[in-house]
């Protein structure tokens, strides 16, 4: 008796919480109906949900690596700072743990036998859910759709992993299915649910054929790890594009240092990457009327004016500046914006080599047709050895390689045709299929920008040659990717888990058909105790 009501209790409480149909009649039984097929569909539609609020959340941990970029992009159109891979998380957390939950009540219900009725609250707020992710997808492929092409990257780089959590998911789903299949007598819904189930299996079993991983390697066939370029330097540990950010690349062992250039008002090439100065200087302050000017529309000697460091202590745009010591914030307040000869002095007494974007200054700017020949001068200028300049500029190459045969001239996606390349530098989310064709042509590939450390595995085992990173002080210490697979061990694991699944599926089915006939047996006895107790 203590267990029945105890049950009972529980039973009460699930449909509480689930839906409203949840009064007792006189025999203390839960009242309410059976599923209806109407009351199935929307269990579909919470699955469905669900599902979609899982990959959402894949999703939103890939955008970690880019994060900063999208940071930077909404300051620009809008001129707000936040880190927006909280608000991104947390919505994702929130909508998962949501549908996580009713998808979890409604499984329980089904089991168990009992009325599954979601209450029209909770109706409103799974489909408000569902409208939600649907326009994070579609606003992240009108703005951002590149991050697609990360998410298939993390499938890849994840995929054995991946692959086993689906097939165990999927064949636990095998319980709920059946007990609905064998409790319903009618309806042509079950016969198309577990249609809809048998191909999702047959599809999920051999996933693996049709999406490869380059980490299911043997360890003897690992490419060498990654070289590492600092991108704006050490951006997680000072000021980005300033010259204690090279020192802080310097430090980390680093031998490359990734930078942006573009030309003042008079001539002068200096260090920075936005086109206006608001972000990373005090300009509001300084020139507040000129203040949303291109950045070369400023002297060099009004950029001198400016702080380029203490923007970095009050927006914390890595979440970093805890771990800075009370010198490294001074150092950082001293910061300035420096000019590329300051840059070119300090590679050459380091031996770090230099790889730079040029940019090409407004058309009404008066070195707008010889920024080039500026550039050029002022390394020429410097005592730097030509091998350590990484020219990256397509605009007039020709003349460069004519006047400076010692640059080693790196090629962007852009402009390769017509050059015999030796290294090229791409985006992260270039094919494995093209990264190994470059390899196998003894082309030296850098990929920018590689934050993630799941991402510098993944690129490792891809083969690239070098990569350009915030984080170069945190990829140096990893000495192994993350996870390497030998393929045969792999193709056994893959075997042995569909074969597990196949069988619990099976299984499953079997023992809820046993139950569901055991319980029909016991229903059909009650019935028959109760006609002969009224007909006494």
């Amino acid at each position: 008796m203590a267990w029945d009501g105890f049950w009972s209790s529980c039973c009460l409480c699930l449909q509480r919480i689930y839906g409203c149909n949840c009064r007792k009649n006189r025999r203390g039984k839960l009242k309410g109906t059976k599923g209806t097929q109407c009351e199935c569909i929307w269990v579909l539609l919470l699955l469905l949900v669900f599902f979609f609020t899982l990959i959402w959340m894949l999703i939103t941990l890939t955008l970690g690596n880019d994060m900063h970029n999208f940071n930077e992009e909404v300051f620009r159109f809008a001129g707000i700072w936040l880190d927006w891979s909280v608000v991104f998380l947390t919505v994702a957390a929130v909508l998962l743990t949501y549908c996580g939950i009713l998808m979890l009540l409604s499984f329980c219900l089904v089991l168990c036998g009992l009325p599954i009725q979601l209450h029209w609250c909770h109706k409103v707020l799974f489909l408000l859910s569902a409208i939600v992710i649907i326009l994070l997808c579609v606003g992240l492929s009108l703005k951002w759709r590149e991050e697609w092409q990360t998410a298939y990257i993390y499938m890849q780089a994840t995929l054995p992993f991946l692959h086993i959590g689906a097939v165990i998911g999927v064949s636990a789903l095998a319980w709920v299915l059946a007990g609905y299949y064998w409790r319903t007598k009618t309806g042509v819904l079950k016969y198309l649910i577990l249609t809809v189930y048998i191909i999702l299996l047959g599809a999920l079993y051999p996933l693996p054929v049709y999406i490869t991983s380059p980490c299911v390697l043997k360890s003897s066939d690992l490419p060498p790890k990654p070289g590492l370029i600092g991108h704006r330097g050490a951006p997680m540990l000072a000021p980005e594009n300033t010259l204690m950010s090279f020192n802080k690349t310097v430090a980390s062992g680093i031998k490359v240092f990734e930078t942006d250039v573009a030309i003042s008002q008079d001539g002068v090439p200096f260090l920075m990457h936005d086109s206006k100065l608001l972000r990373t200087t005090n300009v509001r302050e300084i020139f507040q009327e000129q203040s949303q000017y291109n950045s070369t529309n400023f002297t060099w000697a009004n950029l001198q004016k400016l702080d380029a460091g203490s923007w970095y202590l009050e927006k914390d745009p890595f979440k970093t500046v805890s771990v800075l010591t009370p010198q490294d914030q001074e150092e950082v307040r001293r910061q300035k914006i420096p000019a590329l000869q300051e840059v070119l002095k300090e590679a050459e007494k380091n031996n770090i080599s230099i790889i730079f974007d040029l940019y090409v200054p407004p058309e009404d700017h008066p070195y707008n047709d010889s920024y080039i020949d500026i550039t050029l001068e002022t390394i020429f200028n410097s005592s730097i050895r030509p091998e350590l300049i990484l020219w990256l500029p397509d605009e007039q190459r020709e003349e460069v390689i004519a006047r400076a045969p010692g640059f080693r001239q790196i090629f962007g996606p852009l402009k390769q045709e017509n050059y015999t390349l030796e290294a090229v530098n791409m985006p992260y989310n270039l094919s494995l299929e093209k990264i190994r064709s470059y390899r196998q042509k003894n082309i030296s590939v850098n990929l920018y920008v590689v934050n993630e450390p799941w991402l510098f595995s993944y690129v490792w085992c891809a083969g690239a040659t070098s990569v350009t990173s915030n984080a170069c002080h945190l990829l140096k210490n990893i000495q192994r990717p993350q996870w390497v697979l030998d393929p045969q061990y792999y193709v056994i694991i893959w075997i042995v888990v569909d074969a597990i699944s196949l069988a619990h599926v099976i299984w499953a089915f079997i023992i809820q058909r046993t139950c569901s006939k055991r319980k029909e047996y016991q229903d059909a006895e009650t019935v028959l105790l109760m006609k002969i107790g009224n007909s006494i």
